[in-house]
């Protein structure tokens, strides 16, 4: 049960107590009086007992109704993980625990590898919880099946602190409400002309110039966020949040932040409040619908939201009294201006006076421009790093289209074919939203027949012309990272970083044919919209990047204590990219490298081209 406001959680919460904890003892304390029965000492283990039997009970139901649904919809239930505990509560506690070390999304892996099968029903407390990395269900769930999904109500619940009426946090016409009002902002008149790019781009190069005049290494994914963050904030509201000029982290004297490096000023405190909300999330999805108890004298996300909130607010505010004093003046309401002629800010204060619905729908906006671009060019810089010999590919094409020195322009970006290649392939081993929730509706649905990832298991056969039961209001968990490595789909080399699969084009057909296998920027009717402005902007920044410098090194001995990969990852046996991974990716709402990416750049001699 969930209460209808999603901040309201302790509620949920103590309604889901009163019916696990209160009304079965009433429900044996009334039996026992009409039956006389006095238990004595043994009364608390009774309750106890009964307790139990009365959530197996309705598990037991639960399961069997679907069991029954699905024989007469032609289905099959979705393949339940089976514990030794109650409730497969040991199932929780090992994953919870796998969590701190695993490699990222390594613990679901496992579990798809054991019960050879791409979609699961953890069934955690009795409770249904799917977990599906299969492509024709994710493209089910996220496209041909769209209409059975939601962000769903524990989601909100989640995340109302953080994103509140934001974009990612809403559904039905308030999502379309702000889909339709961002779109005209992502148009490609809007961000064809590069100016805003380049001079961002020009002040985070002139960072990297300087540690690189002193042989010093730069905390990459850091400076990338901020280079994100800042264009993102002129091109969205016309406003620089001026991360760049705040101080940076220091090699050998930075700790380690939530998802990164951690500095001691206001941009800091921003930047910590962002990272540690996001954090949060996750560890409540990970925990499940009881992450209440741990949160029951205070919501863990609001002394962040307020940091975030007094960076976000003063700009709200401005906007707001800009739209009045422009209609005071006598010239007219300002909602009629032409979109052209507007930034999202101040269209977005023209279309509401709720500064709360302005505020979340900027953070949302920023979230997905930071955190998206940062995370895609901080996984480049450490394949280049990794890869010596494709940053050289990259640059002799940048070179050749582009020069050595002149700004690109939106024609002579679109003809570097190894650098989209290149991003593409980042895009697929790093997606920078690695896992995705979606709420089924209150009906039942039925999955298609599952792919063909394990064609020779059981379960997979016996699944093979035969739906899946979705149940309704149930949580389903789907997992680009794992797919977009899946072998089964993209050959044996998936786990490598080969950008020249993107130039052949069976990879473009088979992509175009299965399009559950590579969705970057989602897919369907919630597709990023975004999309092509980050494409734009991350091959800018590259171009730029590639022409001053043409070295990439990592410098090891900076990450911070705790943020190298564990040596058991490293065991034999071990499958997957762990084998080899030189820092440590992890995911809350996207994907990072935990401690930071420190690197040394180094200058490239410049020739005329």
């Amino acid at each position: 049960m969930l209460s209808p406001q999603p901040s309201n959680f302790r509620a949920r919460l103590f309604m889901d107590l009163f019916s696990a904890l209160i009304i079965p003892p009433v429900v044996l304390s009334l039996v026992l009086r009409l039956c006389a029965i006095r238990p004595g000492r043994l009364t608390p283990l009774l309750y106890l007992i009964f307790i139990l039997g009365w959530a197996i009970s309705k598990g037991a139901y639960a399961s069997s109704k679907q069991r029954r649904l699905a024989e007469q919809l032609g289905a099959r239930p979705v393949p339940c993980v089976v514990g030794k505990w109650p409730g497969n509560i040991d199932i929780l506690l090992k994953m919870m625990g796998s969590f701190k070390t695993s490699y990222v999304l390594d613990v679901y892996l496992q579990l798809f590898e054991e019960y050879q099968c791409t979609t699961l029903n953890l069934r955690i407390l009795w409770g249904d919880n799917i977990i599906t990395m299969d492509q024709e269900h994710i493209n089910f769930v996220l496209s041909t099946g769209f209409k059975h999904f939601w962000r769903g109500r524990a989601q909100k619940e989640r995340m109302e602190t953080l994103l509140g009426e934001g974009i990612f946090n809403r559904d039905d016409d308030i999502w379309k409400m702000h889909r339709n009002t961002a779109r005209p902002f992502f148009a490609r008149d809007r961000f064809t002309d590069f100016e805003i790019f380049e001079h961002y781009t020009s002040k985070t190069l002139s960072h990297l110039d300087h540690t690189a005049a002193h042989d010093q290494p730069c905390e990459a994914q850091d400076l990338f966020s901020r280079f994100a963050l800042d264009a993102a904030s002129e091109f969205l509201f016309g406003e620089n949040l001026d991360t760049l000029s705040a101080s940076l982290p220091e090699p050998y004297k930075t700790p380690m932040g939530p998802k990164g490096s951690a500095t001691q000023d206001t941009w800091g405190d921003f930047a910590n409040a962002f990272d540690e909300a996001q954090m949060n999330v996750t560890k409540r999805a990970r925990i499940g619908y009881l992450w209440p108890l741990l949160e029951l004298f205070g919501d863990r996300n609001r002394p962040h939201a307020e940091v975030i909130s007094e960076w976000l607010d003063p700009l709200v505010k401005k906007a707001l009294e800009e739209k009045r004093r422009f209609s005071a003046n006598g010239s007219g309401e300002s909602g009629h201006s032409p979109v052209a002629d507007k930034t999202f800010l101040q269209h977005l204060a023209d279309s509401t006076e709720n500064p709360i619905i302005i505020r979340d729908q900027l953070l949302s906006m920023l979230l997905a421009s930071r955190d998206t671009t940062a995370c895609v060019l901080t996984f480049i810089t450490y394949m280049m790093a990794m890869h010596p010999e494709i940053a050289t590919k990259m640059r002799n094409e940048v070179l050749e289209h582009c020069g050595s020195h002149t700004m690109p322009t939106f024609d002579q970006i679109h003809r570097l074919k190894y650098i989209r290649a290149v991003i593409d392939e980042t895009l697929r081993v790093f997606p920078p939203v690695p896992l995705n929730v979606r709420e089924s509706r209150s009906m039942p649905c039925l999955f298609p027949p599952s792919d063909r990832t394990f064609p020779d298991s059981q379960l997979q056969d016996q699944s093979k012309n035969q739906p899946l039961l979705m149940p309704g209001n149930t949580i389903v968990t789907f997992l680009p990272l794992l797919t977009q490595r899946n072998k089964a789909l993209w050959g044996e080399d998936a786990d490598e970083f080969r950008p020249e699969r993107w130039l052949e084009s069976e990879t473009k057909s088979k992509c175009n044919a299965n399009f559950g296998m590579f969705l970057p920027f989602s897919h369907g009717p919630r597709i990023c919209i975004g999309k092509n402005y980050a494409y734009n902007e991350m091959t800018f920044f590259l171009v730029r990047l590639l022409q001053r410098f043409d070295r990439f090194e990592l410098a090891l001995d900076c990450q911070p204590e705790g943020s190298l990969p564990p040596r058991e990852w490293r065991e034999e046996g071990r499958k997957g990219r762990q084998r080899f991974e030189k820092v440590w990716p992890s995911a809350a709402l996207t994907l990072f490298i935990k401690g930071g990416l420190w690197v040394k750049f180094h200058k490239a001699e410049i020739h005329s081209h």
